[in-house]
């Protein structure tokens, strides 16, 4: 930290003292000047400006003062980290509310920063109310903004807006976020920027198969490779508001937070509203730079899945709700024998589950399927060496229930003025009571059972919400943590999937108290490429479920082959989804050669650095997996469809050491699809080539000609 003490109006610009703090970490700076009257400026974030000795802080903050434009406000003001009217900002207030009717327009004082190491706290008070800021830049150069407000008047404050905005680079032309649909969530959308305040709201009351996901903004031309990037990601699991702002007055602003309802924060003397962790990434190494940042943070985390990842088959494909013990023990069976580690119960194993429209809520065994409860099938999951997860949905409520006729006042919905979804409603979580009666109910099957994992699903989205009068979607879905949280205190060894309908739950809010998502209810191995592809912008592989769907898509009515099922399975947290007592012996020895291969290969997948790379065919999905220390890669090179030549591209493999030597070779445990040329491609065919990590970074391999459908996996493994 360096401290300037200046009465020069050019350098202190409002006030006689300047502070400067810098955070680094992994070739990223964040540099924020503090004066004495008002709130911190970032001054800069992105790429690492080093060490700022006292002699450059100074002629930092006069290089950035701010000059006084033509037809503005008549004196310099910074763009402080919460802008707002009284600053000078005309865009989006990072700040919003009411007092008595007032507008909460904050006059900052007593400003107090202080920085321990990557961190920098930030107090600060106002007539009605005090604010502390956290800016946590983590090891991975992944920066971490929360601000809490506390009501210090006397009069109520409704808070209606508290969103977390960093600066970006002046260069940044383009927007890429993502949208999408159930069975088609993260869709990447890309444009120019324009000039500007462009909000982005999701109101799903869960994250929505829609959510943007990540807001990138980048220089002219980025891609998975190149170009500088800033990209912000919104920890939360219900509405939010994702935003850019670009006037001609002021840097471009990049941000998000929870979108609040109108009264939905009302903080009454000494309450305080915290909003959630906003994530801001910086990268210049192109979209996989991102990710690359994204997944070190997470994988640096205390709670993050340390233990390899389970093959898993989960039953809702192969049996739906026809649950039987004797045919449910013979999936078992035949999973543990091609290489299951973890057998989930999916939906209808509670009382009165024969469809989607009753018993939600009434979370006690069905005495008419299991006569003798669920511990003869666990027993004989455990007998096959397998764990065994069980299905929820904690959240929700047929109105055909015990549960709902037992309590109608614990809806968070009003019935006659909401619409049902998939015939039910929502839980008020935010109740103490609710939240105690699914403990209860929980805990006791989990404990009873010694469940080892939870899919918690979600089926719909949560509009219309009324708590204690007024809209309560951000005290349900704490609520929501707190149940899983207290869910994983009650039982350590518990792990828990966030699942909402497939992909509406993908969020790092969540992830906080689950061990990985489900990120779409589409097996649709064809679909899954560009789902799993872009779910990988915000997550590692080992955090993202990826099952061997049937041949025939039960939501799409495709027809695929195992192999390529198999091979877009591979790369994610891997798993099974279909009857295997119905398939033949060979496509039993297919998925016992690939569960051996993902058990070989997943202390690699759920490691290494992922890279997306453009081979100039448009019908190729390529994602290279590589180690760490760069001495293996995986690779899988998947057509989608037809491309616009007959020759077949060269591979190009992104991430290697240059100066080692490779060995190219196919997996073994997949097979080598024939392809459409009329000859051989003559090094698959001997098995194998070597050449340089510079060679196949910048010349490649020539590919087979595949067909639409099919997929190679190769494996590059250092000559030592």
């Amino acid at each position: 930290m360096t401290v300037l003490d200046r009465d020069d109006p050019a350098v202190a610009l409002s006030a006689t003292a300047v502070r400067v703090h810098v955070l680094r970490a992994a070739g990223v700076s964040v540099v924020l000047a503090t004066r004495a009257d008002g709130l911190p400026e970032v001054l800069h974030w992105g790429r690492d400006v080093g060490d700022v000795p006292p002699a450059d802080a100074e002629d930092l903050v006069l290089a950035l003062a701010r000059a006084v434009s033509p037809s503005a406000v008549d004196a310099p003001w910074p763009l402080t980290v919460l802008p707002t009217e009284h600053d000078g900002w005309e865009g989006r207030p990072a700040v919003s509310g009411q007092v008595a009717g007032r507008p909460l327009v904050p006059v900052w004082r007593d400003v107090v920063v202080e920085q321990d190491g990557q961190t920098v706290t930030i107090g600060a008070r106002s007539d009605e109310v005090a604010l502390r800021t956290v800016l946590a830049l983590d090891d991975a150069g992944v920066l971490r903004v929360r601000h809490a407000l506390t009501n210090t008047g006397t009069d109520d404050v409704e808070v209606q807006a508290l969103e977390a905005v960093l600066p970006v680079g002046e260069r940044a032309a383009e927007v890429l976020d993502l949208g999408g649909r159930w069975i088609r969530e993260r869709t990447p959308q890309r444009r120019a920027m324009t000039d500007g305040v462009h909000v982005r709201e999701s109101r799903r009351g869960r994250t929505g198969h829609d959510a943007p996901t990540l807001t990138v903004l980048g220089t002219d031309g980025f891609d998975d490779a190149t170009g500088e990037l800033w990209a912000v990601h919104p920890a939360w699991s219900a509405d939010s508001v994702h935003r850019y702002d670009r006037l001609p007055e002021a840097r471009p602003l990049l941000g998000a937070g929870e979108l609040l309802r109108a009264g939905e924060i009302v903080l009454r003397t000494g309450e305080t509203f915290t909003a959630p962790d906003t994530v801001f990434v910086w990268s210049d190494a192109g979209l996989d730079g991102v990710s690359a940042r994204l997944h070190d943070s997470l994988r640096a985390r205390p709670g993050h899945p340390r233990t390899p990842r389970p093959v898993v088959l989960n039953t809702w494909e192969a049996v739906y709700y026809r649950q039987e013990l004797e045919p449910l023990l013979a999936l078992a069976r035949v999973a543990a024998d091609v290489g299951v580690e973890r057998f989930v119960l999916d939906d209808g194993w509670f009382t009165g589950r024969r469809a989607d429209t009753t018993a939600l809520g009434d979370w006690t065994v069905d005495a008419d399927v299991w006569p003798d409860g669920l511990g003869p099938l666990v027993a004989g999951v455990r007998a096959l060496g397998m764990d065994f997860g069980l299905w929820f949905e904690p959240e929700t409520v047929s109105l055909e229930s015990e549960l709902a006729r037992a309590h109608p006042e614990w809806f968070l919905q009003v019935p006659e003025h909401t619409r049902t979804w998939r015939h039910e409603y929502v839980l008020d979580l935010a109740r103490a009571e609710v939240r105690e009666h699914l403990l209860d109910r929980m805990s006791a099957i989990i404990e009873d059972l010694h469940v080892d994992f939870v899919k918690w699903d979600q089926n719909r989205d949560v509009v219309q919400t009324v708590h204690a009068g007024r809209v309560g979607l951000d005290a349900h879905t704490r609520g929501a943590y707190a149940v899983m949280d207290e869910l994983r205190r009650r039982h350590p060894w518990l792990e828990i999937e966030a699942c909402a309908s497939g992909g509406a739950r993908v969020d790092l809010g969540v992830l906080e108290r689950t061990d990985r998502v489900w990120p779409s209810d589409s097996n649709d191995a064809m679909e899954r490429l560009p789902i799993q592809r872009w779910t990988e912008l915000l997550l590692p592989l080992e955090l993202i479920g990826s099952h061997v769907g049937p041949e025939v898509s039960h939501t799409t009515g495709r027809h695929l082959d195992l192999d390529f099922r198999m091979a877009v399975s591979l790369f994610g947290s891997a798993g099974i989804e279909t009857d295997v007592t119905r398939c033949s012996p060979a496509e039993l020895d297919r998925l016992r050669e690939w569960t051996a291969l993902y058990k070989r290969e997943r202390g690699l997948l759920h490691s290494g650095r992922v890279h997306h790379v453009d081979l100039g065919d448009p019908g190729l999905d390529t994602t290279v997996v590589v180690a760490v220390d760069r001495s293996r890669a995986l690779v899988r090179v998947a057509r989608t469809v037809t491309g616009p030549r007959s020759l077949a591209v060269p591979l190009r493999v992104r991430g290697l050491d240059r100066a080692r030597r490779y060995r190219v070779a196919p997996v073994t445990g997949l097979r080598v699809p024939k392809g459409s040329d009329v000859t051989p491609t003559p090094w698959i065919e001997r098995g194998s080539v070597e050449l340089s990590g510079a060679v196949l970074e910048d010349v490649g391999v020539r590919m087979i000609a595949l067909a639409p459908g099919t997929a190679l996996v190769l494996e590059v493994q250092a000559i030592h």
